[in-house]
């Protein structure tokens, strides 16, 4: 096919991120390879499009922009829909689906979009072919996005089909799962490199179902992460599978054994489990150590000081939160109101504060970097960030703070009581 032009989403402060990896998987740069608005343009090949719905760890989908004009009303839509050659992407007899996204568009309502859209589709079909597809709503063949601004409408077709964050080894799961894409952007903002010269250990202390370790060892393994799902992009037209075959069989040939140590626990023996277990259908079970234990207790996994990234407790993760997390489910009501990290231990010491004074006493020289939605946790836990990084957890404005953890911050526990409040220099 000619040049196409993508569209691969990503969450809000993803985008520079997303770029990076683009061009690590494609070569890619300059006008070929823009930074938008929750999201990155590539003007690449479909070979490229398949690519990277096999290799991104960032992208939500992989979209090919099929039209885009300005529009006033519905019949705009329609009109925009109706110019697009749909018979070279599907045949009549497969069924799609129309999905509408929006920001500050003037139109009353989205659903009539959809279906304005739906009826250009069905009528260009009945014009070319004499018959139409149907619309599914469940399963659909074909997924259609049509994006609408204040002015301007935007047309693609899904290659990807179901969101890339799903990559098919997770079935065990928690009450409030981390998606896949942000645990690879949190592994991403940090730098770690499990294939550098001298890659530094990674331990998550609050793994839950082993989202982070998982990514990690999957980049020290190098697997890609969409090696075990399908695509909706074969179902497409364009398809050929000797093509996609022979990218996936490159993928496999470079599959090697991890010698990055990455570690995790968690005070939930029933989610060390279900880590374990998700590990293994990923395919990274020895590359992975896990074990039991609370955050507040547990020691350093090695004597290199490393990476520690977590997502801590709030909101609903609070009930996993381990001794902190005792009585959580009682202070629900008081979470969901304040949208903080409000985790206690019984005795109404902030889980956080002993979270940092347990790292002073035993992390001296690691990193830890914190995905938080509480921008003033860094003077409740004591400690000074040195890099914060905006970040979104589904709804949840968030961001990942970095904290070096230096010998010197032990200062804190010299000084007398009347200091108590005031951040540590660390």
């Amino acid at each position: 096919m000619n040049t196409l032009q993508l569209f691969l989403p990503c969450a809000a402060g993803v985008e520079g991120f997303l770029a990076d990896e683009v061009h690590a998987l494609t070569g890619l740069t300059g006008q070929d390879l823009l930074v938008g608005r929750g999201g990155v343009l590539v003007r690449s090949s479909w070979r490229d499009a398949l690519l990277l719905n096999l290799h991104s760890r960032l992208a939500q989908r992989v979209l090919v922009q099929l039209g885009e004009r300005p529009y006033r009303g519905e019949d705009d839509i329609y009109a925009l829909a109706a110019d697009v050659a749909w018979e070279i992407w599907f045949t009549p007899r497969q069924s799609f689906k129309v999905e509408v996204t929006a920001q500050h568009s003037p139109l009353k309502s989205l659903n009539f979009a959809a279906l304005r859209v739906k009826d250009a589709v069905a009528d260009r079909f009945r014009a070319k072919a004499g018959s139409r597809p149907n619309v599914e709503t469940q399963w659909p063949d074909v997924r259609i996005h049509l994006h609408l601004t204040r002015g301007l409408a935007t047309v693609y077709i899904d290659t990807s089909g179901e969101p890339l964050f799903k990559r098919g080894w997770r079935v065990d799961k928690g009450d409030a799962p981390l998606k896949e894409t942000l645990a690879a952007a949190m592994i991403a903002a940090t730098g770690w490199d499990p294939l550098g010269e001298q890659p530094l250990p990674l331990y998550d202390p609050c793994c839950g179902s082993g989202t982070v370790l998982i990514e990690a060892a999957q980049m020290a393994c190098r697997i890609a992460p969409g090696s075990q799902r399908r695509f909706a992009f074969e179902k497409l037209l364009p398809y050929q599978q000797h093509v996609w075959i022979a990218i996936k069989n490159e993928a496999v040939s470079v599959v090697t054994t991890s010698v990055t140590p990455i570690f995790g626990s968690d005070v939930s023996h029933r989610m060390v489990d279900f880590a374990q277990r998700n590990a293994e259908r990923a395919g990274v079970a020895a590359s992975v150590q896990l074990r039991g234990g609370d955050a507040l207790q547990r020691l350093p996994p090695c004597e290199q000081p490393g990476v520690m990234l977590l997502n801590p407790p709030y909101g609903e993760r609070i009930a996993a939160a381990g001794s902190a997390g005792r009585n959580a489910r009682e202070r629900m009501g008081q979470v969901q109101r304040a949208g903080r990290e409000t985790a206690q231990t019984d005795d109404g010491v902030d889980f956080f504060a002993q979270l940092a004074a347990h790292w002073k006493r035993h992390y001296a020289g690691w990193q830890a970097w914190m995905l938080t939605p509480d921008l003033k946790l860094p003077g409740k836990m004591r400690l000074k960030e040195s890099r914060r990084v905006p970040m979104w957890n589904g709804p949840i404005e968030c961001r990942l703070l970095r904290f070096d953890l230096v010998a010197g911050s032990a200062r804190a526990r010299a000084q007398p009581p009347a200091d108590a409040g005031a951040p540590d220099a660390s």
